[in-house]
């Protein structure tokens, strides 16, 4: 193979660049925080960029970015807990009072979410795009936290990226037999881990209900926003490990402690797979600055959840490339 030319980080070898977004993709998955997985493909192209002159063509480049992506993760997963949402940690919900805000966890507790747009692709088969964006809803990236890493790889790479077990065993340099016990006992831990609930797509009633959401927020008009929630709707709010149910104590701690968010503006977004908005919260000084990620799920023309990401304790919105300031 005739060598390249690589220069610095960010002007890497088109070749490496083309696999940036899936490889993206597949770091979240592994890794539960779109923070992280930036910095995993990062890493992986410095690595890729350092060995290409010896690459020589010796397997395929695409299946030689995953084995250096994987091994990414593995070393980063290495003797640290599970990434989680605080409805997984807390038992029970929290009652809608000021005290609900009192526990906090840092910002490596939480799974984080990740804009479709980093991480699906562009155009393609519409049957694989619906696998790649089935997956990487918080729910199954969530559940994919409670399996060992090796295991958590070897479903990615096989339920989600269709790869076959002799190639995977390949990545992973061990057999096929290892690779078709680990897809088993994965598959085991996500079903005793209560499953993965089946997506379903927006239509228009969907579609109508959204606006009528964010007309309300930001209004603020909290009677017409809990009508739209379902009676037994949920939220939560990294990083704090509150969590809410029912649309009374949502509504009860909007107009209490979460009344700061009157006058706010939101940008309509789609995030792992589900709408969302971006909340920019009214701010000292004039013009609004990011708050809060909302990853929403709808059922039965009502909002289901909301999973609300605080841009706290990590750079949230710099790291999804949000505006940092509106007016």
């Amino acid at each position: 193979m005739t060598s390249v030319a690589i220069g610095p980080a960010d002007q890497l070898d088109p070749r490496l660049l083309e696999h940036r977004r899936e490889l993206t993709g597949y770091c979240y998955r592994m890794l539960g925080s779109s923070f992280d997985a930036e910095d995993a493909v990062q890493e992986t192209m410095v690595r890729a960029w350092r060995g290409l002159g010896d690459f020589e063509g010796r397997s395929a480049l695409r299946s030689w970015l995953y084995r250096i992506a994987t091994n990414v993760c593995l070393d980063q997963l290495s003797g640290r807990k599970r990434r989680a949402l605080p409805m997984d940690i807390a038992g029970s919900p929290f009652p809608p009072v000021q005290a609900s805000l009192a526990g906090r966890r840092p910002a490596t507790a939480w799974v984080e979410p990740v804009l479709d747009r980093q991480v699906l692709p562009e155009d393609g088969d519409p049957a694989e795009r619906a696998v790649a964006k089935e997956s990487i809803r918080l729910a199954f990236v969530a559940a994919l936290q409670h399996l060992p890493p090796r295991q958590r790889a070897v479903l990615i790479l096989r339920e989600v990226l269709r790869w076959k077990a002799d190639e995977v065993a390949e990545l992973l340099e061990t057999t096929v037999a290892s690779v078709n016990s680990a897809l088993q006992r994965a598959r085991a831990t996500l079903a005793a881990a209560g499953g993965v609930p089946e997506p379903r797509p927006l239509d228009a009633d969907d579609r109508e209900l959204l606006a009528r959401y964010v007309d309300a927020f930001e209004r603020y008009d909290i009677d017409a926003f809990v009508q739209l929630l379902h009676e037994d709707a949920t939220q939560h709010m990294p990083p704090f490990e509150m969590w809410l149910r029912g649309r009374e104590d949502i509504g009860t701690w909007m107009l209490g402690p979460g009344s700061k968010c009157r006058g706010s503006k939101v940008i309509a977004l789609t995030a792992n797979g589900s709408p969302a908005f971006a909340q920019y919260r009214l701010r000292e000084g004039g013009g609004r600055e990011p708050w809060a990620l909302h990853v929403l799920e709808t059922d039965g023309g009502r909002i289901a959840h909301i999973s609300s990401f605080l841009d706290l304790d990590t750079p949230l919105f710099r790291t999804l490339g949000l505006p940092t300031l509106i007016d």
